[in-house]
């Protein structure tokens, strides 16, 4: 069966909504921190010199970068349509290339000829290192894109902290250049001690962050949901976390061959002035905020809050249906959903948010609304008498219902 016959089809079934099957994504340097509700004994189902499962990708379009043993297709999202016994899957990115704005909606398509973002839940026991996504000018020089991301951190995926539910944001003011290049000539020493330079901000569930290209970001231990660009591009700026040694390879990540050895080059990485800017919290902190008055939409059944807004490269919603309603819900463009807590039903599909997932197994817990459906509104119903209905929506580019 063709792609384009495949996902026509999958878009009959599915009136516009696409269901997708999970993606799980390892990190060789990380630990996992099991509440993303994959079965424990498959958290290195991959093997363990690929590391443990600690992303979960959705609505990906963007390959995962895991060096030289990344299996294929990994990282990419999969439509799957089903006919009787027989399960067929196409790549969401070979999708959007066949059917163009009909999945993702003509602006974006004719703007960018792709579904621009993705987003994820990245689950870590401990702190990762200080690192650096590169901004446009340095990622197009690896032929990728910057990347700019943001987070929220859920309250159903954080029952604990784990090991260290603080990140550091930036440099504190007053940091010279001089004194971050010490630290990065001495990355092979061991402690480059370049936690002496920043802050760490305490992580509080339902809440989230704006963390713009060339910041640099050690992310806590939270469960966390990362809106972002569609790239994949990072650099490591520190050498020791907890007892783990960081390989000097990925402090050269992503440079271009003729900038390997170079530390000024590393430095010009960075967006200098936003990363040792005094009022970086007050700028980047994102609370949540309701999409109406949120009496208004009780009385209609659900609520519904911004939760990644200062980014013009994509955003984020959480959308509650409260038990025993049905609703109908308007969105202006198109957007990949996940759900994370209750069931019912979602235009023609049954959903429900599993509680334990096996590697490879199919959920329906995961789906891509077209801009068509998205305008149209969803008919959403939740039959539960006590458990409401949770989703996180995201969202491309340019968002035309974002207003804040």
């Amino acid at each position: 069966m063709s792609v384009q016959l495949m996902v026509e089809k999958a878009l009959e079934q599915g009136k516009g909504i696409l269901r997708l099957a999970p993606t799980w994504v390892p990190r060789f340097f990380c630990v996992p921190g099991r509440r993303i509700k994959l079965h424990p004994a498959d958290y290195y189902a991959l093997g363990g010199d690929r590391g443990g499962i600690d992303e979960r990708w959705f609505s990906s379009t963007t390959p995962a970068d895991n060096g030289p043993k990344t299996s294929k297709d990994e990282g990419l999202s999969f439509i799957v349509m089903e006919e009787g016994s027989r399960v067929e899957k196409v790549t969401l990115r070979d999708a959007v290339a066949e059917l163009k704005g009909r999945i993702i909606g003509e602006r974006i398509w004719n703007a960018y000829k792709a579904w621009p973002m993705y987003s994820k839940f990245f689950d870590n026991k401990g702190p990762l290192p200080h690192h650096v996504h590169h901004r446009d000018q340095h990622a197009k020089l690896v032929g990728q894109m910057g990347k700019p991301e943001s987070y929220f951190f859920p309250v159903q995926n954080n029952n604990y902290g784990a090991d260290f539910p603080y990140t550091f944001f930036g440099l504190r003011p007053g940091t010279t250049k001089d004194q971050l290049r010490d630290c990065l000539l001495s990355f092979t020493k061991g402690d480059n001690k370049i936690t002496n330079l920043s802050a760490a901000c305490r992580l509080e569930p339902g809440t989230g962050w704006d963390v713009p290209a060339g910041i640099l970001h050690a992310p806590g231990s939270l469960c966390t949901y990362e809106p972002q660009k569609a790239s994949d591009v990072f650099a490591m700026y520190q050498s020791l976390t907890g007892d783990a040694i960081i390989p000097e390879e990925l402090l050269w990540k992503n440079s271009p061959k003729e900038k390997v050895g170079n530390i000024d080059y590393l430095i010009e990485v960075l967006d200098w002035e936003a990363n040792v800017d005094p009022d970086f919290a007050a700028k980047h902190f994102m609370a949540p905020r309701p999409v109406r008055p949120r009496p208004q939409m009780e009385e209609e059944g659900f609520v519904e809050n911004w939760i990644t807004y200062k980014s013009p490269d994509y955003s984020a919603k959480e959308l509650t249906v409260l038990p025993g309603r049905t609703v109908t819900i308007k969105d202006g463009g198109a957007f990949g959903m996940i759900l994370l807590q209750g069931h019912g039903k979602m235009g023609p599909w049954e959903i429900d948010s599993p509680a334990l997932i096996r590697f490879g197994q199919l959920t329906m817990d995961e789906f891509f609304v077209t801009e068509e459906a998205a305008r149209a509104g969803v008919v959403i119903s939740n039959p539960s008498r006590t458990d409401p209905m949770v989703m996180l929506k995201h969202f491309g580019p340019g968002n035309p219902d974002l207003k804040l």
